[in-house]
């Protein structure tokens, strides 16, 4: 029950209080970490292809592996001085690893910058959730890539962390927090991480198989409380989800994209490089800056239903176990 009960208090502030700038983040000293191993494990494997698969195997096994005994330790210790103080470091950490406020905050700035400001603006605004470059994107480019990522990352952000943050607590979400922020910094297919990425990128699929997919059925769910189109998220989701390099990423967009009836993905530029990537729905008529905020209410709707379910199949579990 404790864990359960540090979820729900972690999803509440996440929801009211987004990620305060003030507040250290664990993603920040995993990424620190991340810089800091990638500079000794290049520098002690071969610079070979087999060296660089080897030293990102380590890498893969080192910071997840790290993050969980580390912070596992970290809330023993405390619960051996006081169990309130364990519980209020759990939450804390539950809360920084979810990421609903911000992802909502940071897609309505495109969304302004759209409507108010200039194109060089709304591409900046962008460039703060996208991996892509982003100084080609026209307005239909900028607004594309917000929906975009905010389907993308109602799963890498909003589900996956709940679904381990309700299986094994404050360690387990760190733990996937680590693998996912791994492969957002070296899990590229070009020159520099063909070979030392790989690991990272592999694990943070494996790691969100499961998730995305649910957080896609939760998609078509939340769509049909928004008053959308439940019936147009699924079809597209059965024919398009596999429209994407990633075996997880196309998941949700073309949840999203069929809830709202627009196309999504297609060609976009990587490090100065064009990725022809499929498209994702069908282009029934033009994306509009306002389907920014239509993406948002699925995202804050999904993830309420997401945190009930969850919820409630974590306390039935314990309710089980009780009764066993």
């Amino acid at each position: 029950m404790e864990i359960l009960a540090a979820a729900v208090l972690s999803f509440l502030l996440d929801l009211l209080l987004g990620d305060p700038a003030w507040m250290p983040h664990p993603v920040v000293w995993m990424g620190k970490a991340i810089t800091g191993l990638e500079r000794l494990l290049r520098r002690v494997f071969p610079k070979t292809g087999g060296g660089e698969l080897a030293a990102g195997a380590v890498l893969a096994i080192l910071l997840p592996v790290g993050t969980l005994v580390i912070s596992g330790l970290a809330l023993w210790a405390l619960g051996k001085v006081h169990p309130g103080f364990r519980f209020l470091l759990a939450v804390l950490w539950g809360w920084q690893a979810l990421a609903l406020r911000g992802l909502g905050q940071e897609s309505r700035r495109v969304y302004w910058a759209l409507t108010t400001s200039t194109l060089q603006e709304a591409r900046r605004a962008v460039s703060r959730i996208v991996g892509r470059d982003t100084e080609r994107l026209d307005r239909e480019g900028v607004t594309k890539a917000a929906v975009e990522t905010v389907a993308e990352n109602f799963s890498d952000g909003v589900v996956a962390p709940l679904c381990f943050l309700l299986l094994g607590g404050a360690p387990l979400a760190l733990c996937y927090k680590a693998i996912n922020t791994m492969d957002s910094m070296v899990g590229y297919r070009n020159e520099t991480y063909l070979y030392f990425g790989r690991w990272a990128a592999r694990l943070d699929d494996v790691a969100n198989w499961i998730p995305a997919r649910l957080s896609a059925l939760l998609l078509v769910a939340a769509a049909w409380l928004a008053g959308e189109d439940p019936k147009g998220a699924w079809r597209i989701w059965r024919r398009d989800r596999r429209n994407h390099a990633s075996p997880n990423s196309a998941q949700t967009e073309a949840a999203m994209a069929g809830a709202l009836g627009v196309q999504l993905a297609g060609p976009a530029w990587y490090f100065g490089q064009r990725d022809e990537k499929p498209t994702i729905g069908d282009p029934t008529r033009p994306i509009q800056p306002e389907d920014i905020l239509r993406a948002n209410r699925l995202l804050y709707l999904g993830g309420t239903v997401s945190l009930l379910l969850l919820g409630a199949l974590r306390l039935g579990l314990c309710f089980l176990g009780r009764m066993l």
